[in-house]
């Protein structure tokens, strides 16, 4: 991953890092998830990676939606 990117979130279900996703989008925020699941096993995670410029507001974001 490109050093102006940061990783925001990790889960290992992958419709919570979805959601997130398409909130970020909704907000203007360009967000990726890399799977970092283990295909065979099924263990690992996804992570949620945002642009540094974007840390503070994916952030709040996040955060807000994690309160409701």
């Amino acid at each position: 991953m490109d050093k102006n990117w940061v990783k925001i979130f990790s889960t290992s279900e992958s419709y919570k890092a979805e959601i997130l996703k398409g909130l970020l989008l909704e907000n203007s925020i360009e967000a990726v998830i890399i799977n970092k699941k283990d295909s065979a096993y099924l263990f690992g995670e996804l992570e949620l990676y945002v642009r540094v410029d974007n840390l503070l507001k994916a952030k709040r974001i996040i955060t807000t939606h994690n309160e409701k």
